[in-house]
Protein backbone atom coordinates (compact mmCIF):
# COMPACT_ATOMS: atom_id res chain seq x y z
CA UNK A 1 0.00 0.00 0.00
CA UNK A 2 0.91 3.34 -0.98
CA UNK A 3 2.08 5.09 2.75
CA UNK A 4 0.76 8.47 1.15
CA UNK A 5 -2.03 9.30 -1.29
CA UNK A 6 -1.15 11.77 -3.74
CA UNK A 7 -3.50 14.83 -3.73
CA UNK A 8 -4.13 17.65 -6.60
CA UNK A 9 -1.05 19.69 -7.14
CA UNK A 10 1.22 17.33 -5.40
CA UNK A 11 5.01 17.39 -7.65
CA UNK A 12 6.31 14.00 -8.14
CA UNK A 13 9.84 13.72 -9.50
CA UNK A 14 11.81 10.90 -10.42
CA UNK A 15 15.71 11.53 -10.06
CA UNK A 16 17.47 9.45 -13.09
CA UNK A 17 20.92 8.49 -12.62
CA UNK A 18 22.96 7.99 -16.14
CA UNK A 19 26.19 7.78 -16.85
CA UNK A 20 27.61 8.59 -20.58
CA UNK A 21 30.46 7.11 -22.57
CA UNK A 22 33.70 9.19 -22.34
CA UNK A 23 34.42 11.20 -25.20
CA UNK A 24 37.13 13.19 -26.42
CA UNK A 25 37.61 17.46 -24.73
CA UNK A 26 37.98 18.48 -28.20
CA UNK A 27 36.08 21.98 -28.63
CA UNK A 28 33.38 21.92 -31.47
CA UNK A 29 34.39 24.30 -34.35
CA UNK A 30 32.72 26.56 -35.99
CA UNK A 31 33.66 26.97 -39.96
CA UNK A 32 30.75 29.15 -41.27
CA UNK A 33 27.26 30.30 -40.16
CA UNK A 34 24.36 32.30 -41.97
CA UNK A 35 21.00 33.25 -41.57
CA UNK A 36 20.62 29.64 -42.78
CA UNK A 37 22.84 27.20 -41.70
CA UNK A 38 25.63 26.60 -39.40
CA UNK A 39 28.51 24.42 -40.47
CA UNK A 40 31.02 22.91 -38.11
CA UNK A 41 33.84 20.88 -37.49
CA UNK A 42 32.86 18.05 -35.33
CA UNK A 43 35.76 16.37 -33.24
CA UNK A 44 35.76 12.18 -33.04
CA UNK A 45 33.83 10.40 -30.19
CA UNK A 46 30.92 13.03 -30.30
CA UNK A 47 27.26 11.88 -31.91
CA UNK A 48 25.39 14.45 -33.69
CA UNK A 49 22.21 13.93 -31.51
CA UNK A 50 20.97 12.39 -27.41
CA UNK A 51 20.59 9.19 -27.95
CA UNK A 52 20.98 6.16 -26.42
CA UNK A 53 23.32 6.61 -23.12
CA UNK A 54 24.55 9.98 -24.78
CA UNK A 55 22.74 12.96 -23.69
CA UNK A 56 24.59 16.41 -22.76
CA UNK A 57 28.18 14.88 -24.80
CA UNK A 58 26.69 15.37 -28.72
CA UNK A 59 27.14 18.00 -30.92
CA UNK A 60 23.36 19.35 -30.68
CA UNK A 61 23.49 19.28 -26.87
CA UNK A 62 27.16 21.52 -26.45
CA UNK A 63 26.01 24.11 -29.43
CA UNK A 64 23.06 24.71 -27.59
CA UNK A 65 24.61 24.92 -23.97
CA UNK A 66 27.89 27.03 -25.33
CA UNK A 67 26.73 28.88 -27.87
CA UNK A 68 23.39 29.11 -28.36
CA UNK A 69 22.52 28.01 -31.24
CA UNK A 70 18.93 25.77 -30.97
CA UNK A 71 16.17 24.82 -33.40
CA UNK A 72 18.77 23.55 -35.22
CA UNK A 73 17.96 21.10 -38.21
CA UNK A 74 19.95 18.28 -39.17
CA UNK A 75 21.33 18.10 -42.59
CA UNK A 76 22.91 14.82 -42.69
CA UNK A 77 24.83 12.72 -40.09
CA UNK A 78 28.28 11.39 -38.91
CA UNK A 79 29.51 8.19 -37.30
CA UNK A 80 30.15 8.85 -33.79
CA UNK A 81 34.01 8.63 -34.53
CA UNK A 82 33.83 10.10 -37.50
CA UNK A 83 35.29 14.18 -37.34
CA UNK A 84 34.72 16.54 -39.59
CA UNK A 85 32.34 18.86 -41.62
CA UNK A 86 28.56 18.69 -40.40
CA UNK A 87 25.82 21.39 -41.76
CA UNK A 88 22.89 21.99 -39.74
CA UNK A 89 19.82 24.49 -40.99
CA UNK A 90 18.38 26.93 -38.77
CA UNK A 91 15.01 26.82 -40.90
CA UNK A 92 12.64 24.01 -41.77
CA UNK A 93 12.89 25.72 -45.29
CA UNK A 94 15.99 25.03 -45.75
CA UNK A 95 16.25 22.05 -44.15
CA UNK A 96 13.25 21.10 -47.08
CA UNK A 97 15.34 22.79 -49.71
CA UNK A 98 18.90 20.63 -49.34
CA UNK A 99 16.94 17.79 -48.43
CA UNK A 100 15.87 17.85 -52.40
CA UNK A 101 19.27 18.22 -53.27
CA UNK A 102 19.99 14.85 -51.55
CA UNK A 103 17.60 13.41 -52.89
CA UNK A 104 18.20 14.02 -56.31
CA UNK A 105 22.03 13.39 -55.81
CA UNK A 106 23.03 16.46 -56.28
CA UNK A 107 25.41 16.50 -53.15
CA UNK A 108 29.57 15.93 -53.06
CA UNK A 109 31.11 14.20 -49.90
CA UNK A 110 34.54 14.15 -50.05
CA UNK A 111 36.31 12.35 -46.75
CA UNK A 112 40.12 11.69 -46.05
CA UNK A 113 41.29 8.15 -44.36
CA UNK A 114 44.48 6.80 -42.84
CA UNK A 115 44.68 2.89 -43.97
CA UNK A 116 46.45 -0.19 -43.41
CA UNK A 117 48.81 -1.04 -45.83
CA UNK A 118 50.29 0.77 -49.13
CA UNK A 119 46.91 1.13 -51.08
CA UNK A 120 46.67 1.03 -54.83
CA UNK A 121 48.12 4.28 -56.57
CA UNK A 122 45.48 4.03 -59.46
CA UNK A 123 41.37 5.13 -58.43
CA UNK A 124 39.50 2.09 -56.78
CA UNK A 125 36.08 1.59 -57.03
CA UNK A 126 34.25 -0.64 -55.36
CA UNK A 127 30.51 -1.53 -55.84
CA UNK A 128 29.90 -4.02 -52.84
CA UNK A 129 26.20 -4.41 -51.94
CA UNK A 130 26.58 -3.79 -47.81
CA UNK A 131 23.98 -5.47 -45.07
CA UNK A 132 23.32 -4.88 -41.39
CA UNK A 133 24.73 -7.50 -39.54
CA UNK A 134 23.37 -5.80 -36.31
CA UNK A 135 21.15 -2.45 -35.22
CA UNK A 136 21.75 -2.49 -32.47
CA UNK A 137 25.09 -3.40 -32.33
CA UNK A 138 26.01 -1.07 -34.96
CA UNK A 139 28.29 -3.93 -37.68
CA UNK A 140 27.62 -4.15 -41.14
CA UNK A 141 29.45 -6.16 -43.89
CA UNK A 142 29.38 -7.05 -47.92
CA UNK A 143 26.78 -9.28 -48.66
CA UNK A 144 25.20 -9.86 -51.93
CA UNK A 145 21.96 -9.66 -49.90
CA UNK A 146 23.00 -6.10 -49.67
CA UNK A 147 21.98 -3.04 -50.39
CA UNK A 148 23.66 -1.56 -53.53
CA UNK A 149 26.53 0.99 -53.22
CA UNK A 150 29.98 2.34 -54.89
CA UNK A 151 32.68 4.03 -53.17
CA UNK A 152 35.34 5.94 -55.35
CA UNK A 153 38.89 5.90 -53.40
CA UNK A 154 42.43 7.38 -54.37
CA UNK A 155 45.85 7.26 -52.27
CA UNK A 156 47.04 10.75 -51.38
CA UNK A 157 50.44 9.48 -49.95
CA UNK A 158 51.74 6.15 -48.41
CA UNK A 159 54.44 6.60 -45.30
CA UNK A 160 55.74 3.06 -45.18
CA UNK A 161 53.09 1.35 -43.08
CA UNK A 162 49.72 3.24 -43.92
CA UNK A 163 48.38 5.00 -46.19
CA UNK A 164 46.34 8.33 -47.20
CA UNK A 165 43.14 7.77 -48.76
CA UNK A 166 40.53 10.28 -50.60
CA UNK A 167 36.74 8.62 -50.32
CA UNK A 168 34.15 9.25 -52.35
CA UNK A 169 31.18 7.75 -51.50
CA UNK A 170 28.42 8.19 -54.45
CA UNK A 171 25.79 6.30 -52.09
CA UNK A 172 24.88 6.64 -48.78
CA UNK A 173 25.14 3.17 -47.01
CA UNK A 174 25.42 3.01 -43.13
CA UNK A 175 29.45 2.25 -42.43
CA UNK A 176 29.53 2.57 -46.14
CA UNK A 177 33.72 3.66 -46.51
CA UNK A 178 34.41 1.88 -43.78
CA UNK A 179 32.94 -1.41 -44.77
CA UNK A 180 34.56 -1.23 -48.38
CA UNK A 181 38.07 -0.65 -47.32
CA UNK A 182 37.63 -3.67 -44.60
CA UNK A 183 36.46 -5.25 -47.94
CA UNK A 184 39.93 -4.15 -49.70
CA UNK A 185 41.98 -5.44 -47.34
CA UNK A 186 42.77 -1.95 -46.02
CA UNK A 187 40.98 -1.30 -43.00
CA UNK A 188 40.99 1.98 -41.28
CA UNK A 189 44.02 1.74 -39.06
CA UNK A 190 41.74 2.27 -35.66
CA UNK A 191 39.03 1.98 -36.27
CA UNK A 192 36.94 0.23 -33.45
CA UNK A 193 34.75 -2.43 -35.39
CA UNK A 194 36.28 -3.50 -38.75
CA UNK A 195 39.91 -3.55 -38.38
CA UNK A 196 39.74 -6.28 -35.16
CA UNK A 197 40.63 -9.59 -34.62
CA UNK A 198 37.01 -10.79 -34.53
CA UNK A 199 37.07 -10.62 -38.37
CA UNK A 200 39.19 -13.62 -38.72
CA UNK A 201 43.20 -13.83 -39.24
CA UNK A 202 42.59 -11.44 -42.80
CA UNK A 203 40.26 -9.18 -41.27
CA UNK A 204 37.19 -9.59 -43.34
CA UNK A 205 39.21 -9.10 -46.85
CA UNK A 206 37.62 -9.89 -49.54
CA UNK A 207 34.53 -10.67 -46.95
CA UNK A 208 35.58 -13.88 -45.80
CA UNK A 209 34.87 -14.19 -42.18
CA UNK A 210 34.61 -17.77 -41.41
CA UNK A 211 31.68 -16.77 -38.59
CA UNK A 212 28.07 -16.69 -38.65
CA UNK A 213 26.61 -13.36 -37.90
CA UNK A 214 26.05 -14.42 -34.27
CA UNK A 215 29.55 -15.57 -33.51
CA UNK A 216 31.17 -12.44 -35.01
CA UNK A 217 28.84 -10.08 -32.94
CA UNK A 218 29.74 -11.81 -29.53
CA UNK A 219 33.43 -12.11 -30.72
CA UNK A 220 33.67 -8.02 -31.41
CA UNK A 221 31.56 -7.81 -27.82
CA UNK A 222 34.22 -10.03 -26.25
CA UNK A 223 37.66 -8.47 -28.06
CA UNK A 224 36.35 -5.28 -26.88
CA UNK A 225 35.51 -5.93 -23.35
CA UNK A 226 39.45 -7.54 -23.18
CA UNK A 227 40.48 -4.59 -23.87
CA UNK A 228 38.67 -2.63 -21.61
CA UNK A 229 36.94 -0.68 -24.56
CA UNK A 230 33.85 -1.23 -24.19
CA UNK A 231 33.31 2.60 -23.56
CA UNK A 232 34.97 3.21 -26.54
CA UNK A 233 32.08 1.94 -28.33
CA UNK A 234 29.31 3.27 -26.35
CA UNK A 235 28.70 0.06 -24.38
CA UNK A 236 28.18 -0.54 -21.02
CA UNK A 237 28.05 -4.13 -19.12
CA UNK A 238 24.45 -3.65 -17.88
CA UNK A 239 23.36 -2.72 -22.03
CA UNK A 240 25.24 -6.52 -22.53
CA UNK A 241 23.32 -8.11 -19.89
CA UNK A 242 19.69 -6.88 -21.00
CA UNK A 243 20.84 -8.63 -24.68
CA UNK A 244 21.54 -11.70 -22.97
CA UNK A 245 18.71 -11.76 -21.36
CA UNK A 246 16.82 -10.34 -24.84
CA UNK A 247 18.70 -12.96 -26.59
CA UNK A 248 17.95 -10.68 -29.63
CA UNK A 249 20.80 -8.09 -29.87
CA UNK A 250 21.94 -9.70 -33.28
CA UNK A 251 18.89 -10.18 -34.77
CA UNK A 252 18.79 -7.03 -37.54
CA UNK A 253 15.36 -7.88 -38.04
CA UNK A 254 14.80 -6.28 -34.92
CA UNK A 255 13.79 -2.35 -35.78
CA UNK A 256 10.56 -1.73 -34.17
CA UNK A 257 11.90 -0.03 -30.73
CA UNK A 258 12.24 3.19 -29.91
CA UNK A 259 15.45 5.19 -29.58
CA UNK A 260 15.12 4.67 -26.21
CA UNK A 261 15.24 0.97 -25.99
CA UNK A 262 17.99 0.56 -27.65
CA UNK A 263 21.03 1.40 -25.20
CA UNK A 264 23.93 -0.48 -27.47
CA UNK A 265 25.84 1.51 -29.50
CA UNK A 266 24.15 4.98 -28.59
CA UNK A 267 21.30 4.88 -31.66
CA UNK A 268 17.81 2.91 -32.32
CA UNK A 269 17.23 1.36 -35.41
CA UNK A 270 18.56 2.84 -38.92
CA UNK A 271 16.63 4.70 -40.83
CA UNK A 272 16.87 4.82 -45.00
CA UNK A 273 20.41 4.88 -45.74
CA UNK A 274 20.35 7.68 -47.46
CA UNK A 275 21.72 10.81 -46.52
CA UNK A 276 25.40 9.93 -45.40
CA UNK A 277 27.75 6.87 -45.74
CA UNK A 278 29.34 7.17 -42.31
CA UNK A 279 26.76 7.91 -40.02
CA UNK A 280 26.42 5.85 -36.69
CA UNK A 281 23.56 7.55 -35.34
CA UNK A 282 21.15 6.33 -37.71
CA UNK A 283 18.56 6.33 -35.18
CA UNK A 284 15.29 8.07 -36.28
CA UNK A 285 16.17 10.87 -33.81
CA UNK A 286 14.07 14.41 -34.48
CA UNK A 287 15.28 16.24 -36.81
CA UNK A 288 14.63 19.63 -34.81
CA UNK A 289 17.23 19.92 -31.92
CA UNK A 290 15.24 22.28 -30.02
CA UNK A 291 12.81 19.78 -28.13
CA UNK A 292 15.56 17.68 -26.84
CA UNK A 293 17.78 20.44 -26.20
CA UNK A 294 15.11 21.99 -23.82
CA UNK A 295 14.23 18.51 -21.80
CA UNK A 296 17.41 18.09 -21.70
CA UNK A 297 18.14 21.64 -19.89
CA UNK A 298 15.23 21.25 -17.86
CA UNK A 299 17.13 17.82 -16.10
CA UNK A 300 20.50 18.28 -16.11
CA UNK A 301 21.40 18.04 -12.56
CA UNK A 302 19.57 14.97 -12.62
CA UNK A 303 21.99 13.48 -15.63
CA UNK A 304 25.43 14.06 -13.82
CA UNK A 305 26.49 10.59 -12.83
CA UNK A 306 26.22 9.89 -9.31
CA UNK A 307 24.87 13.30 -8.63
CA UNK A 308 21.52 12.59 -7.11
CA UNK A 309 20.93 15.26 -4.75
CA UNK A 310 20.77 18.18 -7.06
CA UNK A 311 23.91 19.62 -5.84
CA UNK A 312 26.87 21.10 -8.44
CA UNK A 313 30.87 20.93 -7.70
CA UNK A 314 33.13 17.67 -7.76
CA UNK A 315 31.56 16.14 -4.44
CA UNK A 316 28.57 15.08 -6.75
CA UNK A 317 31.67 13.32 -9.08
CA UNK A 318 32.70 10.94 -6.22
CA UNK A 319 29.04 9.82 -4.84
CA UNK A 320 28.37 6.55 -6.15
CA UNK A 321 24.63 4.89 -6.05
CA UNK A 322 25.00 1.06 -4.38
CA UNK A 323 22.27 -0.24 -6.59
CA UNK A 324 24.09 0.94 -10.19
CA UNK A 325 25.86 -1.60 -12.13
CA UNK A 326 28.04 1.16 -13.63
CA UNK A 327 29.32 2.62 -10.45
CA UNK A 328 30.24 -0.74 -9.04
CA UNK A 329 32.12 -1.28 -12.16
CA UNK A 330 35.46 0.20 -12.37
CA UNK A 331 37.19 1.41 -15.76
CA UNK A 332 40.68 2.60 -17.09
CA UNK A 333 40.19 6.17 -18.71
CA UNK A 334 40.46 5.66 -22.53
CA UNK A 335 43.33 7.58 -23.90
CA UNK A 336 43.24 10.51 -26.26
CA UNK A 337 44.31 7.99 -29.23
CA UNK A 338 41.22 5.85 -28.37
CA UNK A 339 38.80 8.43 -28.99
CA UNK A 340 39.59 9.01 -32.36
CA UNK A 341 39.09 7.13 -35.28
CA UNK A 342 41.29 8.11 -38.80
CA UNK A 343 38.31 9.26 -41.07
CA UNK A 344 36.94 12.67 -41.21
CA UNK A 345 34.36 14.20 -43.87
CA UNK A 346 36.89 16.91 -45.33
CA UNK A 347 34.10 18.55 -47.84
CA UNK A 348 30.50 18.66 -48.64
CA UNK A 349 29.29 20.32 -51.61
CA UNK A 350 25.74 21.38 -52.76
CA UNK A 351 24.37 22.97 -56.04
CA UNK A 352 24.92 26.85 -53.60
CA UNK A 353 27.80 26.12 -51.29
CA UNK A 354 31.01 24.58 -50.47
CA UNK A 355 31.89 23.96 -47.30
CA UNK A 356 35.69 22.53 -46.09
CA UNK A 357 37.83 21.84 -43.18
CA UNK A 358 41.21 21.52 -42.31
CA UNK A 359 43.25 18.50 -43.53
CA UNK A 360 43.49 16.46 -39.81
CA UNK A 361 47.07 15.97 -38.63
CA UNK A 362 47.30 12.10 -38.94
CA UNK A 363 46.29 12.52 -42.73
CA UNK A 364 49.17 14.98 -43.17
CA UNK A 365 52.28 13.15 -45.60
CA UNK A 366 54.69 13.10 -43.14
CA UNK A 367 53.39 12.25 -40.20
CA UNK A 368 54.32 9.46 -37.39
CA UNK A 369 52.82 6.51 -36.75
Amino acid sequence: DCPYPFQNNDFLRNTVHRHEPPVTAQPIRILAEDEEVVVVDKPSSLPVHPCGRFRHNTVIFILGKEHGLRELHTLHRLDRMTSGVLMFAKTAAVSKRIDEQVRQRQLEKEYVCRVVGEFPEHEVVCEEPILVVSYKVGVCRVDPKGKPCQTLFQRLSYNGSSSVVRCLPRTGRTHQIRVHLQFLGHPIVNDPIYNMEAWGPHRGKGGKIGKTDEELLKALVEEHRSKQSLEVLGLGEEDLNSCGESKDCGNSGDCTKPAEADPINGSSCPAEDKKDPERNDIAACPLNSDTNLEMLDKDKELSVCGNQDGQTGQKGWEEKDPLCVECRTSRRDPSPKELVMFLHALRYKGTDFEYCSSMPEWATEDWGE
